[in-house]
């Protein structure tokens, strides 16, 4: 009775996939084949120092113990006259055997052929990263010889959990990695975002995934990072101010803050603000990670380059356009000249305090086009906006120059809901100098004695207001005024803070002069 014949490919010998089941179960009593030319690159990226070359070696002496034991009939390495997949197909005819893979796009490919293939991969129903995740799992964080790891929480308020004290084996590791990347070849829902030898970048459904491979990370590592909630604006208790001016007048908009803080969050919501808004949107991202309707179409980089990308968006003409994580010089030449030939752009910035989103585009544009290029920031910090400047650019002497020959163009940039100027920026020489400023907002005409308005928030929730004059002004007594006339005095909490009935008639009276642009706040003792 002749043996069965099985010829294995690449990936069977890298994964050791026949050490486990199914694998070590089909191979009983079988004849095993190796084209060899698997086996000289094997040896070549063994000699080369390649670890799973030299696991792969391993397997084959592996083999030819069990062949010693009786366990399998004979382990033969076979010259062939083509290359790849037509090496398989070839040597799977001419010894009437079978090919045993664990790649799907092999498994296809072969079949398609007319050959003859065992898959020993995993399954579409098996898919172990699900199992790591709960219902308040940011992310987590696996590498082989430490235990997994998990955020959890929401942005701004996450702490890491140890998901088990056991230090997660090679093997385990390599499995639910190969489990990704197989997912990622054939599912609709999948695809492989961005690919750098050992390092990957996957898009499955809603989880952005990040698998590492030694030599470029020091063991397989995996990150998994998926979205916990889709908001809208309306989430954010936006000012009235603010509402107004996204919707009628910005459009160079920089949305910043640090790493985790809930940028991409905001931008997908803004995104489908503007699109119930009747705006046709766009987005430039890799990886593709914003949570949009199907209405707002994403791309990536065209024949890898974002110009590429731009070139094509400029023949598009879409309204605004959503360009995440911004960090390459190049990036920001695309921003500016997407924004210059009259787009609607938002760029979504890393950055540590809301000035630096600006400076980030000092010597990347001149500074007198700026302010056309870049009107409003929104700094995101643990999920919540804590800072909006909005530019512009005049001609003045610079804050502390009191030579009038020195005026120059300057631009200024403001806090956007108290109009307050907190830095000019103008050029000194060579040098571009960015000077903070201090309480040089415009003055109105106030009572005789009243200083610059102090800056704050207005925060409204259901059935109150709170406005927010910061910690710095705990248990103050402030007096309000609407122009130039007094709303009341009152007392600010131990978090600076003071919350009004909405319906009450102070609480109407604040209400009406922050949608005029007229409040202003300062301190009982400069009333």
């Amino acid at each position: 009775m002749s043996k069965e014949v099985l010829v294995i490919s690449k990936d069977v010998l890298l994964r050791a996939l026949l050490r486990y089941e199914p694998g070590k179960s089909i191979i009983k009593d079988s004849v095993i084949v190796i084209p060899s030319e698997i086996m000289s690159q094997i040896e070549d990226r063994a000699s080369q120092g390649d670890r799973f070359s030299i696991g792969a070696i391993t397997e084959v002496v592996w083999l030819r113990d069990l062949e010693k034991e009786g366990y399998i009939s004979k382990v033969s390495i076979e010259h062939h006259q083509s290359r790849g997949l037509n090496a398989l197909a070839e040597l799977a005819e001419k010894m009437k055997g079978k090919v045993i893979t664990g790649d799907r796009v092999v498994t296809l490919s072969l079949r398609a052929r007319g050959v003859d293939v065992i898959y020993i991969g995993p399954e579409y129903g098996e898919f172990r990263l699900y199992n790591f995740f709960d219902e308040s799992t940011m992310s987590i964080h696996l590498k082989e010889g430490a235990p997994p790891m998990a955020k959890k929480g929401r942005p701004g308020e996450f702490h890491l959990v140890k998901l088990s004290d056991n230090p997660m084996e090679e093997y385990e590791v390599r499995t639910i990695a190969y489990e990704v990347l197989e997912r990622a070849k054939t599912d609709p829902n999948a695809f492989i975002e961005v690919k750098y030898g050992d390092a990957y970048i996957i898009q499955l459904e809603d989880f952005r995934i990040l698998v590492a491979f030694p030599p470029f990370s020091d063991g397989i590592e995996i990150t998994a990072v998926r979205p916990l909630v889709k908001v809208t604006l309306d989430d954010y208790e936006l000012s009235d101010k603010l509402k107004r001016r996204l919707r009628e007048r910005a459009e160079g908009i920089l949305i910043a803050g640090p790493p985790g803080a809930g940028k991409t969050t905001f931008a997908s919501a803004l995104a489908e603000f503007y699109r119930a808004g009747g705006k046709i949107v766009k987005t430039i991202e890799s990886p593709r990670d914003l949570q949009v309707g199907p209405e707002v179409t994403q791309y990536g980089r065209l024949a890898g380059s974002f110009e590429n990308t731009a070139d094509l968006l400029l023949l598009v003409r879409p309204d605004y356009v959503i360009f995440d994580e911004m960090r390459k010089t190049q990036d920001f030449k695309i921003f500016v000249d997407m924004r210059l030939a009259g787009i609607g752009m938002v760029g979504v910035i890393h950055c540590g305090f809301p000035i630096e989103a600006i400076q980030r585009f000092i010597g990347r544009v001149d500074l007198g086009v700026l302010p056309h290029v870049v009107d409003t920031v929104i700094f995101i910090k643990d999920g919540r906006i804590q800072k909006v400047y909005s530019l512009k650019i005049t001609v003045k002497m610079p804050a502390g120059m009191k030579d009038v020959s020195l005026a120059r163009p300057v631009v200024l940039v403001r806090d956007f809901e108290t109009d307050s100027v907190e830095y000019e920026i103008y050029t000194f020489g060579d040098e571009v100098v960015v000077m903070p400023v201090r309480g040089r907002g415009p003055r109105h005409e106030l009572p005789e004695g009243v200083e610059a308005p102090i800056r704050y928030r207005l925060r409204k929730r259901k059935h109150t207001i709170i406005l927010d004059l910061g910690p710095e002004l705990a248990e103050t007594e402030v007096t309000l005024y609407s122009g130039n006339r007094e709303i009341a005095t009152l007392m600010t909490d131990a978090k600076g803070k003071i919350t009004l009935a909405k319906s009450s008639p102070i609480g109407r009276r604040i209400v009406e002069a922050v949608k005029s642009d007229s409040l202003r706040v300062v301190p009982r003792e400069e009333s």
